[in-house]
């Protein structure tokens, strides 16, 4: 097991926060709006302006909201209008039957049996960003990994899901995406009590984003159909995405521009993250990065050899989940009840907020051993089973992420490639704190250096 010291975390408040500490820490860091003992109790209620907040650690009560009575549960406006300027009406917004035809076109392209491919693309664009790495690396220059793996997730995100090249377009996409999460990507109190039928102030504002950010996906999408097309059996998710929006206009072409944009914000920011705090945990424990170099040596992790490479790459897997636990991309889910429901003792009144937050639940002092540390053994196979809906970097239920498997894949085959090829190493030892801004993001981006094995 290992414990780097240089993990910090957000303080835990003792006692429930006013209305005035909810809205400031939903405004700051909502990973601080759970007192200390939330971490070990299996409902924490709170109100807010009246109104219960009840946070589910119990798996029973959460697999309760989430699968047996998820249709008693629905989006809440804050969570609806923080990441609409995003993705529009794509796959992680829509509902009913919309969301039902846009699932089944999407899902079958990252089940697990469609990776190979995939991951052959991704392994293309892990071999395209290694020469500045190793340029960075000779000359003993800083590396800004935080930005490096964006750019590397993303790239990998147009190669295998729309045969794009991303490179661009990224300095503009990433530019966009962080001015817009220090803006309109924190909640104000209009946020947390209006009605998504009517707009907060903040809402003009994400109007005008959206505008800005839904014209880049059209250029992208103007630059994929310049290219030729991919027929028959090669079709992509973008082939898949746009003969599924067909027949309906101009609707049709929104939708599709949405659901571009979905996958392209799901399908690179968690896991450059993802990436991230793996290598944040990484600089702390050499000896956990020799293990990841010493499984990966001798793997063809090239194009051909990167979907057999991974099956043999379980522990480097568990240290990505590892980081995904301590780091879940989606630090809270929440839902409000549309009808009184009960599961067992606990009864959910019509109209309170349930919260489910992986961040806390990740951390349970009553879930798991030594939930602060550090131990991907606890991810090796014949490892004891992690509790059901104990762990949910990705969700559960209906809408659990649809790119998980690929996520996890992914991060793997691009953890096992650096770790293979260089020593990660931090090169100041101030701490990074973790910030729920939409993801869990740091905040800051510190500096690396690598060096050559």
């Amino acid at each position: 097991m290992s414990e780097p010291s240089s993990l910090a975390v957000p303080v835990a408040p003792r006692q429930s926060l006013s209305w005035r500490g909810v809205l400031r820490a939903a405004r700051n860091n909502p990973l601080q709006l759970w007192t200390d003992s939330a971490y070990e109790q299996d409902v924490e209620r709170q109100s807010f302006l009246g109104k219960p907040r009840l946070l589910l650690n119990a798996p029973d009560a959460i697999q309760h909201v989430l699968i047996r009575e998820a249709n008693h549960f629905r989006r809440t406006a804050p969570s609806i209008r923080l990441l609409r300027p995003f993705v529009g009406r794509g796959l992680l917004l829509s509902e009913g039957e919309l969301w039902r035809r846009q699932r089944r076109v999407i899902g079958p392209t990252l089940a697990p049996r469609a990776l190979p491919p995939l991951m052959g693309e991704a392994a293309r664009a892990i071999a395209a960003a290694l020469p500045a790495l190793d340029a960075a690396a000779a000359a003993g220059a800083p590396v800004d990994l935080l930005a490096a793996m964006q750019a590397l997730a993303l790239n990998i995100a147009g190669r295998s899901m729309f045969s794009v090249a991303m490179e661009m377009f990224g300095v503009e996409m990433r530019k966009m995406f962080n001015t817009a999460s220090r803006d309109i990507s924190r909640p104000d109190f209009f946020d947390l009590v209006l009605p998504i039928g009517i707009p907060s102030p903040r809402d003009v504002r994400r109007w005008w984003f959206q505008r800005r950010w839904m014209g880049l996906i059209s250029r992208i999408i103007a630059a994929r159909e310049a290219a030729d097309d991919k027929t028959g059996d090669g079709a992509d998710l973008f082939d898949l995405l746009r003969a599924a929006c067909a027949g309906d206009g101009a609707a049709g072409r929104r939708q599709l521009r949405d659901e571009v944009a979905t996958m392209i914000i799901a399908g690179h920011e968690t896991t450059a993250l993802t990436l991230f705090w793996s290598a944040i945990l990484l600089a702390t424990a050499p000896a956990v990065q020799a293990r990841i170099a010493a499984e990966a040596d001798g793997l063809d992790l090239g194009p051909e050899g990167a979907p057999a490479a991974l099956e043999r790459l379980s522990y480097t897997r568990a240290v990505v989940s590892e980081a995904l636990r301590l780091y879940p991309p989606a630090a809270v889910i929440v839902r409000e009840a549309t009808a009184e429901t009960r599961c067992g003792a606990l009864t959910i009144p019509r109209g309170a907020l349930v919260f489910i937050s992986p961040w806390v639940l990740h951390r349970h002092r009553k879930l798991w051993t030594a939930p602060e540390h550090f131990d991907p053994e606890r991810f090796l196979p014949g490892a004891p089973p992690v509790p059901r809906f104990a762990y949910l970097p990705f969700g559960a239920g209906p809408r659990v992420c649809v790119g998980a498997q690929f996520a996890l894949a992914e991060a793997t085959l691009v953890l096992a490639t650096l770790a293979r090829r260089f020593v990660i190493e931090r090169l100041d030892a101030a701490p990074v704190m973790p910030v729920s801004v939409v993801t869990t993001q740091p905040d800051r981006a510190p500096p690396f250096r690598l060096h050559a094995r």
